[in-house]
């Protein structure tokens, strides 16, 4: 890793290292960080000099990938510590003539910034910047004697140990927020996922001789029924904030790279398993394990691994740390504070899971713009975010 302030205030023009919110975040978006394949480095070093050009130190965290930074920062140095965290990866654009205007140019419009990644999540990548930014004359008076730390992470959207390597570095604290997209309510609880590989073999031949040969897309038939069974079963489970347990197929490929009159050498199904709070990889990876055993036992040599994981994750309803988040939230705005939990997968994990932190997943923004064509962050909201933010920082800080 290296550290560094990243030049003094009159080393840059201010202009490029905005205090406003509407221009940090369109800073941040300009900075094309598609993952995959994983282009973070280019947001992560601005990160990096927005930080020191303000006179707050950071670190570019080269662990767990030297090709992909990421950021730690940290103003103060007491107790307690609140970190906050983002990350900075955003999903593919995807076809770019599809977006009514370039998806790494952004545009404001009726209150609305658009562009990739604008809601999931620069806008809380923003908000952990400027509210770090503005407690910084509290903490170095001793005003206030906790800490505030940022994390800009990589990896988040294919499930890389970004926010956990943040974490090991000596970035954690006492609380976290992951600042995801959650329009304000307060998540305690997330769902995991574990994506699986299952690779059906095949024998290549040719389509006007298929006797010679094994079509393993004939095979997938019975695997993709089997996984129906299998999804059918568990929506069965449900869990009373996060919803019901998932087995999806989101790809399937098979023949794509050869020639199209032969029989691809194998073909490949991507599972898709959602996972509860209280259920263990362990046992997700067992039913998968019997799902293949009885595919086998149709005659189909299925093979399978777990590619990528992301723990659910919980912690008490009523934990403080929720607790005065909504109890801010309310007084801002008219969200909802009842219990609730994420249905998606978010890093909430690693300070839950692996750092044995309180933590929630709270932030502006609707999820359902995420990963979106013309994806985009209501600025009001953000706006409403900082307020919030702030006030639940100092009251975290001052340990009211």
């Amino acid at each position: 890793m290296t550290t560094g302030d990243g030049g003094g205030p009159d080393s840059a023009d201010s202009k490029a290292y905005p205090t406003s919110l509407e221009e940090l975040i369109a800073e941040l978006v300009r900075r094309e960080s598609e993952n995959p394949p994983g282009n973070e480095r280019a947001c992560a070093e601005y990160i990096h000099e927005w930080f020191g050009h303000h006179g707050i130190e950071s670190t570019l965290v080269t662990e767990p990938d030297e090709t992909r930074p990421q950021v730690g920062a940290r103003v103060g140095d007491g107790s307690p510590a609140l970190v906050l965290n983002g990350h900075v990866d955003v999903v593919p654009a995807g076809d770019v003539d599809a977006w009514t205007n370039d998806p790494y140019e952004p545009v404001i419009e009726d209150g609305r910034l658009y562009g990739r990644g604008s809601v999931d999540m620069k806008a809380g990548l923003a908000l952990a910047m400027l509210t770090a930014l503005e407690f910084v004359p509290d903490l170095e008076s001793g005003e206030l004697e906790g800490s505030i730390v940022v994390h800009a992470a990589m990896g988040e959207e294919t499930g890389d140990p970004g926010t956990k390597t943040l974490l090991e570095s000596g970035f954690d604290g006492d609380y976290g927020i992951v600042l995801e997209p959650t329009s304000f309510r307060v998540a305690t609880s997330a769902k995991g996922l574990g994506w699986y590989e299952l690779t059906v073999p095949g024998e290549p031949a040719h389509a006007s001789q298929p006797e010679r040969g094994h079509n393993p897309i004939d095979d997938l038939r019975v695997v993709l029924e089997r996984i129906e069974a299998y999804d059918e079963e568990l929506r069965e489970r449900e869990d009373d904030l996060v919803g019901q347990a998932y087995a999806t197929v989101t790809e399937v490929v098979a023949g794509g790279d050869s020639n199209k009159a032969v029989f691809p050498e194998e073909a490949l199904v991507t599972l898709d398993r959602r996972v509860l709070p209280g259920e263990t990889l362990e046992a997700v990876d067992a039913e998968v394990d019997v799902l293949v055993e009885d595919v086998r036992e149709a005659g189909i040599d299925l093979e399978w691994r777990r590619t990528a994981t992301y723990e659910a994750a919980a912690i008490p309803v009523d934990s403080p740390l929720a607790e005065t988040a909504r109890e801010h939230t309310a007084a801002v705005t008219d969200a909802s504070t009842e219990p609730w939990g994420i249905r998606a997968s978010t890093d909430v994990r690693n300070f839950v899971n692996d750092a044995g932190l309180e933590a929630i997943t709270w932030g502006p923004g609707s999820l359902e713009q995420a990963h979106t064509i013309d994806e985009y962050v209501d600025l009001a909201e953000v706006e409403a975010g900082r307020e919030i933010l702030e006030r639940v920082t100092r009251e975290l800080l001052a340990g009211e």
